[in-house]
């Protein structure tokens, strides 16, 4: 199966750094997506979530263009409609030029406490640095 075109898709290797450094410093599991799959995962959720397609409740997030913390009591939202064990803690859309490119993820298992403010904040920090690395 080929793949459409991907403007973030050229970033790979370094979003799948970014993963790996968002984990070392917040032992929580981080991910990047594009507006159709997951391109970059780190920890033990990579084997689950790596290329699979992003669920249509986190393409209504990323199309909505503001960052997403799930709070305590509100159902959760899956990352994947092809895996229900890891479900949505915070989200930062990557905005390039004005379009939503995809999206910086903290994810939890299902069940899990959601993320805090320190994940929520290097969300959206992470994002805006993505969407610049994008833009030049």
């Amino acid at each position: 199966m080929t793949r459409k075109y991907s403007p973030i898709g050229e970033l790979t290797d370094f979003a799948a750094q970014l993963c790996d450094s968002l984990r070392k410093a917040t032992d929580a599991i981080a991910a990047v997506c594009d507006r159709d799959a997951v391109i970059a995962v780190s920890g033990s959720a990579r084997r689950e979530l790596q290329d699979r397609p992003v669920s249509p409740q986190l393409t209504e997030i990323m199309d909505g263009r503001a960052p997403y913390r799930h709070t305590s009591g509100v159902s959760s939202i899956p990352v994947s409609a092809a895996d229900e064990k890891y479900t949505l803690s915070v989200a930062a859309p990557i905005l390039t030029e004005g379009d939503v490119m995809g999206a910086v993820l903290f994810l939890v298992p299902r069940g899990s406490s959601p993320a805090g403010e320190v994940e929520f904040k290097l969300a959206q920090t992470s994002a805006l640095f993505l969407g610049k690395q994008m833009e030049s």
